[in-house]
């Protein structure tokens, strides 16, 4: 995904005073969220985080990104971080009989008994919005959505790095997935 710019000075202060090891503290922190994030290793350079591996989705790729940039002392992340592909589904053969002709005929019937489904599964990616004084999930939905009524999508989304949809900050980074 390439690099993101975060703002230093906001987010969650999960630093102690003059620790060495902040790459231990940004992994704790992204588990302490429960998603896929083993295969993540995270190097911090100066006020950079680079998160390297992989993880199961773009839905995790992407809270990936903003758990590690919404902690204060963070300016940008560095995302290198690749998505496994789910496997394709084995086919179903069960409705398959011996012979060239049986064959023949279900493979004219193909798209009528339903065929092979297209094993693409990609996910959309989602928009980043960085949270301005005054804003609130609704109004953010309103500009992205052109309903406020639709913020729980957003905070869905943004679970369970929001606990609360009340509780957003200015500077903080949100997930704004596609529309649904």
């Amino acid at each position: 995904m390439g690099m993101f710019d975060f703002i230093k000075n906001a987010g969650e202060k999960i630093f102690k005073p003059g620790e060495a090891k902040k790459e231990a503290a940004i992994k704790e922190h992204m588990d302490s969220f429960g998603g896929d994030y083993a295969g993540v290793s995270v190097e911090v350079d100066g006020d950079v985080a680079t998160l390297s591996g992989s993880v199961s989705s773009t839905t995790a790729r992407e809270k990936a990104v903003l758990i590690a940039g919404n902690i204060e002392g963070i300016d940008k992340v560095d995302d290198k971080l690749v998505v496994n592909a789910p496997a394709a589904p084995a086919p179903d053969f069960s409705n398959v009989s011996g012979g060239v002709a049986s064959t023949e005929a279900i493979a004219g019937a193909g798209a009528a008994t339903g065929g092979l489904a297209s094993a693409g599964g990609g996910e959309a990616d989602s928009q980043f919005y960085t949270v301005k004084k005054g804003d609130t999930l609704s109004k953010i939905a309103k500009e992205f959505y052109g309903e406020a009524s639709k913020y729980p999508q957003i905070f869905e989304a943004n679970k369970p790095m929001l606990t609360h949809p009340d509780k957003i900050y200015p500077g903080q980074m949100l997930r704004i997935p596609p529309e649904a």
